[in-house]
């Protein structure tokens, strides 16, 4: 059986990711601001939806052909975590799409 641990946050790597300055501020220059900030970050959370959820099928499938390597544990759980990054990666979509909505229908 594999051992689960969850790593602590770091919010100094979240804040450098996000493209801010430890005081809040946009960062104008680093990775950030040369990768491309929300798009990037956004194309790299959706990859991970998508690794998980590969990874996933791949335990149902092995566990599906009785490998004695992959457990219903193991599964279970790599199953409930794509399912909650897809939800939240669905709740984002609905949330940016509300905002568009919203801005469009400024009065100017």
């Amino acid at each position: 059986m594999s051992d689960l641990r969850i790593k602590p946050f770091d919010f100094q790597a979240a804040v450098a990711r996000a493209g801010l300055r430890p005081d809040g501020m946009p960062a104008t220059t680093g990775p950030s601001a040369a990768q491309g900030g929300f798009r990037s970050a956004m194309a790299e959370a959706l990859g991970d939806v998508s690794r998980s959820q590969l990874e996933a099928q791949r335990l149902q499938r092995e566990l599906a052909l009785d490998n004695p390597g992959v457990s219903v544990e193991q599964t279970m759980l790599a199953m409930q975590k794509a399912q909650v990054g897809f939800s939240a990666a669905v709740q984002l979509r609905n949330r940016l799409l509300q905002a568009y909505s919203e801005i469009m229908n400024m009065q100017v």
